[in-house]
């Protein structure tokens, strides 16, 4: 804490005596102020500051946000984001729209907010874990939503006031607008929201206070290309339609909305209840049709199909793609080897930064192709998930010659295989080589089991954390990172929590 910062902590807490020295200080100062009012959670005080910002952009993510570099994902203020002073922040926005509506109405202007962009965008993610005082991303989208439409409803109720006062020979309405705020935003949408987040699209496209998608992210929700049709083009980066039960003919219908999206790097489809294995009518067709609105993505560097079962169609559903990939989750996806052989021999496998196989079972026929894939993908891999995938001890360190030879690798991702504790301290030996390796996420070992584990696990199986004897898995924990001390490598984190696995992220890599 600096003199300026502890100084700015005292000023904000005096909300009467702050606000009439905003009048007097440079705007230089208003950062740390925000920062300070923030972090105090001095609600009265952030919206005194977004009234009077005195810079066209204010970004969250960079004054109070979450660091998105994997190294260092801690917040810069405070554990998450809290849900009231976000909600400040938005109230402070709507209520200057107001006023600056209510003064063009009136012919007057008295601004001194010169506030056009707010960029809300990292700013809220999807934890499940955040308590009632964070905001989490779906209601950030309800609350930008119902701001948006208020702002709406406010300039229609101006334009008819002024028209009846202003009205010119004609008979139209001569009441000037007023400059509006562009709200940049990640938007979550689910059957609870849609309503909400359809009705600010439309009002808002041509509102003072206008949303603007970064990602989009729609759950549960078979109708999500009627929202995607109202998004404006220019700035989405990334399509999420998750546990959306769409099946081929769904995707297919839903597809075309991005080919708008000339920007898009990252598109995911996971669980969308396709499975090629079904001898249905119209399969190959739905494939051809989804190959080819994939091939019209020109920018596309991320690809999640996470539990489709695409057994033997990899070939023909990536063979469009313009670019190669950077990023493909393929977990639980029933590939077979000559799906293997394609992605091997494929121009996306020197590309590969992030790579996600969980859920296939690498103990049998497809363990020499990942060892081929690894190879080929090695001089660009960043990160690897082998979750639930079977592999023993032998078989890991068979891998491992494969594995070390991924010297960028950060984030080795092998939770759910029976491990031992003797097979982690083998891999822990052979990969404390790998420079960057700075997260590991392991399965509990076998002989850390309080009963007898469920091996082998089924392919969608996940072991129970109530089966284990803790005293005997924080043994093993602790001997881990005495391992890793000794190799001077305590900069690694070895856990068997999922959680800091889920924070990791293809732009964050």
């Amino acid at each position: 804490h600096s003199l300026l910062f502890l100084c700015a902590r005292r000023l904000v807490s005096h909300r009467p005596g702050a606000r009439r020295a905003l009048a007097l200080l440079p705007a230089e100062l208003y950062p740390v102020l925000f920062q300070a009012a923030f972090l105090d959670g001095r609600t009265l005080a952030l919206r005194d500051l977004v009234g009077t910002w005195p810079f066209p952009v204010l970004s969250l993510q960079r004054l109070v946000g979450h660091r998105n570099r994997h190294r260092d994902r801690r917040p810069l203020l405070g554990e998450k984001p809290s849900k009231l002073c976000v909600q400040a922040v938005i109230l402070a926005v709507v209520a200057h729209l107001r006023r600056a509506l209510d003064e063009s109405c009136c012919g007057t202007s008295e601004r001194r907010c010169r506030l056009r962009v707010l960029d809300m965008t990292g700013l809220q993610d999807d934890d499940t874990d955040r308590g009632p005082e964070g905001m989490s991303l779906w209601s950030g989208t309800v609350a930008l939503a119902k701001a948006c439409i208020e702002v709406s409803k406010h300039q229609s109720e101006c334009l008819k006031r002024g028209s009846k006062r202003r009205k010119g020979p004609s008979g139209a309405s001569a009441a000037p607008q007023p400059l509006g705020v562009e709200v940049r935003a990640d938007l979550f949408v689910n059957g609870t929201s849609f309503g909400v987040l359809r009705d600010a699209l439309r009002l808002g496209a041509a509102g003072p206070l206008r949303l603007k998608c970064r990602d989009f992210h729609a759950e549960e929700l078979s109708v999500a290309g009627t929202l995607l049709e109202s998004l404006e083009p220019a700035g989405v980066r990334r399509v999420d339609l998750r546990f959306n039960n769409l099946g081929l003919a769904g995707l297919c219908a839903v597809l075309p909305h991005l080919a708008r999206f000339t920007d898009l790097l990252s598109l995911k489809l996971p669980y969308s209840n396709v499975d090629v294995r079904r001898l249905a009518a119209g399969t190959d067709a739905g494939l051809r049709c989804l190959a080819a609105q994939l091939g019209r993505l020109p920018c596309l560097k991320e690809l999640n199909l996470d539990s489709s079962r695409l057994s033997g169609k990899l070939r023909q559903l990536l063979g469009d793609l313009q670019a190669p990939l950077e990023s493909l989750e393929l977990a639980f996806c029933s590939l077979l080897p000559g799906d293997f052989a394609f992605l091997s021999q494929s121009f996306h496998a020197p590309a590969l930064r992030k790579l996600d196989l969980s859920g296939h079972d690498f103990s049998e026929n497809l363990f020499q192709p990942l060892q081929h894939l690894l190879e080929e993908a090695s001089a660009s891999l960043l990160h690897l998930d082998l979750m639930e995938c079977r592999l023993t001890d032998a078989r890991l360190e068979a891998l491992l010659p494969a594995l070390c030879r991924c010297s960028r690798l950060c984030c080795l991702g092998l939770f759910g295989n029976p491990l031992s504790t003797p097979g982690l301290k083998v891999l822990l030996r052979k990969t404390v080589v790998l420079p960057d390796l700075r997260l590991v996420v392991y399965p509990y070992p076998v002989d850390c089991y309080s009963r007898e584990p469920p091996w082998p696990p089924s392919a969608s199986g996940r072991l129970f954390e109530d089966a284990v004897d803790e005293e005997r898995f924080a043994a093993v924990s602790a001997e881990l990172c005495r391992m890793l001390a000794s190799s001077g490598r305590a900069d690694a984190v070895w856990t068997a929590s999922l959680s800091q696995h889920g924070a990791l992220d293809y732009f964050a890599l």
